[in-house]
């Protein structure tokens, strides 16, 4: 059985909270770049390019739903 479970809201909202008090709301964003650059960056590392990784990660978020509604899968239970 898989479980699936929707996050309390403080879940995303302290680690956005505490971007956007380091360096204002726009911050956030750019924070968001930064991380983006680290997963850009790994991707390469595993000779992955940046369309490679977003055409893969379009065809997952078609086949099994995207992140929008922030789900979190927790495992499977035996």
């Amino acid at each position: 059985m898989t479980t699936l479970c929707h996050p309390p809201p403080t879940f995303f909202a302290r680690p956005r909270a505490a971007a956007a008090r380091r360096s204002g709301s726009s911050g956030a964003v750019e924070e968001l770049a930064d991380v983006l650059e680290v997963v850009y960056a790994l991707a390469a590392d595993l000779g992955t390019d940046q369309a490679a990784l977003d055409r893969l990660r379009r065809t997952k978020a078609t086949e099994r739903g995207a992140f929008a509604n922030r789900v979190v899968w927790l495992g499977v239970e035996d």
